[in-house]
């Protein structure tokens, strides 16, 4: 199971783990994660001031390259009070 809590992406920006929530049309296990900085050019009054977003599982869990260099999509950081 995916911790929840802080986790830093590969280029720099920490985001935050909700949960981990189903598709219901698919049944893929998916993300539910926050960014910790602000995001602009958003919908307000249809997200709300806090988007969140989904991600699937299986793509969280992925490493990538990055100039020749294996990373972790997203490394974990820390637990925190969600």
């Amino acid at each position: 199971m995916l911790k929840r809590g802080k986790y830093l992406h590969y280029k720099g920006k920490e985001y935050e783990v909700l949960g981990v929530v189903l598709h219901t049309e698919t049944r893929e296990a998916m993300v539910h994660y926050q960014a910790l900085y602000e995001i602009k050019n958003f919908d307000k009054n249809l997200y709300g001031e806090k988007i969140t977003f989904v991600r699937p599982l299986k793509m969280w869990l992925e490493k990538v390259k990055v100039n020749g260099i294996t990373l972790e999509r997203f490394s974990f950081l820390q637990e925190t009070n969600v």
